[in-house]
């Protein structure tokens, strides 16, 4: 039952880490640009990372939904196993 949470844990981890580091990522050029230019537009770091953000999960959405597919599918093929 540890190995199921622990899998569920690292997928979790595993599908968020994308659009979060390309958001991250994106917020400290932003913030960089802005410290730099004295432009303190709050759109300005709102548009690019919701744009980079949305970008990442078009990419790789396929991918994040066979991961869950894939986990879903092991966990009720197993469930018999884990009621027992």
């Amino acid at each position: 039952m540890e190995e199921i949470a622990r899998d569920a844990l690292w997928l979790v981890l595993l599908i968020a880490a994308p659009p979060l580091v390309a958001g991250l990522a994106v917020a400290f050029a932003v913030s960089l640009f802005q410290a730099a230019t004295q432009i303190l537009e709050p759109t300005l770091a709102f548009v690019p990372k919701l744009i980079v953000v949305a970008l990442v999960l078009a990419i790789l959405g396929a991918w994040m939904g066979g991961q869950l597919a894939e986990f879903a599918r092991m966990l009720l093929t197993e469930f018999p196993a884990l009621i027992e």
